[in-house]
């Protein structure tokens, strides 16, 4: 693949795992070891211990202001990231709206937007779903209708996630018809305080309330906000969902996750099991087939090749190792995994098991995973159509 690991880069990796075990609070690392929900203030407060050294920024070149790491730093600083319990990023501004201001922006949108991005100083969240339109995005309905200098905005989205917590929302909306679906579609900045935008909770299966419906019924956005050439947001949006796949792997993660559980079914005596043997030993063959295909994508990125469509591998695969992983726990733990406690989940409560208690809460929750960014199914049609040709 051409990655080549220098001492200067393993300086890097030791720089980085010295800073993350020193500066992770010990009562977060417990929240995301055991599942309890987080709070917004964990994951800004977290995102400012990784900004304080431009960290928040991984992905970004030192052209966009980040630290402009090269792809073999961003992966020792993903495996060293990995390998402790922190919680994963919002990647809404610093992976999504920010690479696609950078990229399709204007200087006044970027000089705007993209030092509080990069400082964690604004929480964004993102508009693309709606109750008609999932995986066949093409069909929203949310509309944007020119009035001077402002868009009219009327629609709603559906399962935007931290939609509570965001100050911005980036919106694929109509801004006219074309004669495909796909064109007349334009790529719109929100403020989330704007008059005439709702949000309204939808509670998942374990109980958590992080995605969202948002209404908007005749809210004004200044023209100023429009990304690019109004009417060809779906590039942009494409752009967007490549990068948005390229970061769900979650390979190191999983690497982690892999280690506890092993550590779990040691104490309670089954770690002999044969079939559980097997199952982990699985895992970790698909966990490293992972982990080489990220090294290959980051080698193509290295060499200024956009990820593409092969980002889709990432998404499909990394998702149904995280399901399998939760799948695990449960089995391992057993009758001990139910009833959980809600109070537990929210940090207001002890258990003398918190290993098990919040798995079955979090097995509901990771169900989510196959489906958001694209359904799983969707990604392999991409890949069946744009990589083997297939029609």
């Amino acid at each position: 693949m051409g990655l080549q690991i220098t001492d200067a880069d393993r300086a890097f990796a030791a720089d980085a795992r010295a800073y993350l075990r020193a500066n992770l609070p010990e009562a977060l690392a417990y929240k995301v070891r055991h599942n309890i929900r987080l709070t917004k203030e964990d994951l800004t407060g977290w995102q400012e211990v990784l900004a304080a050294r431009n960290w928040y920024a991984i992905g970004w070149s030192k052209e966009m202001g980040g630290a402009g790491l090269t792809p073999v730093q961003r992966y020792l600083f993903e495996q060293e990231y990995g390998a402790i319990c922190a919680p994963h990023p919002c990647q809404f501004g610093i992976a999504m709206a920010g690479p696609v201001i950078h990229s399709f922006g204007n200087d006044e949108q970027r000089a705007r937007f993209l030092p509080d991005i990069r400082e964690n100083r604004t929480f964004w969240c993102q508009g693309y779903s709606e109750p008609g339109a999932g995986s066949d995005l093409a069909s929203l309905a949310t509309s944007a209708v020119r009035d001077g200098d402002h868009y009219v905005v009327n629609g709603q989205k559906i399962w935007t996630t931290w939609a509570q917590w965001a100050d911005w929302i980036f919106c694929l909306v109509r801004t006219h018809k074309g004669e495909r679906p796909q064109q007349g579609i334009s790529f719109l900045l929100i403020d989330m305080r704007t008059p005439g935008i709702t949000v309204r909770p939808i509670r998942t299966l374990d109980g958590e309330a992080e995605f969202n419906e948002v209404f908007f019924n005749d809210v004004c956005v200044p023209v100023e906000n429009l990304i690019g050439t109004e009417g060809e947001g779906w590039g942009y949006g494409k752009y967007l969902l490549e990068y948005e796949r390229f970061s769900m792997s979650g390979a190191a993660r999983s690497k982690r996750i892999l280690g506890e559980l092993k550590e779990d079914a040691a104490r309670l005596g089954v770690s002999d099991d044969p079939l559980l043997q097997d199952r982990m030993t699985r895992i970790e063959i698909q966990r490293l087939a992972l982990e080489h295909m990220e090294l290959k994508l980051l080698s193509q990125s290295e060499a200024g090749e956009n990820p593409g469509p092969e980002a889709s591998k990432l998404k499909i695969r990394g998702t149904e190792i995280a399901q399998a992983l939760a799948q695990l726990r449960l089995d391992i733990f057993g009758s001990q995994v139910l009833p959980y406690s809600e109070a537990f989940l929210d940090g207001e409560a002890d258990t003398e098991n918190p290993a098990a208690a919040g798995a079955a809460a979090a097995w509901l929750n990771l169900r989510k995973l196959t489906i958001w960014g694209g359904s799983n199914e969707i990604q392999r049609m991409i890949l069946a159509k744009q990589v083997l040709g297939l029609r």
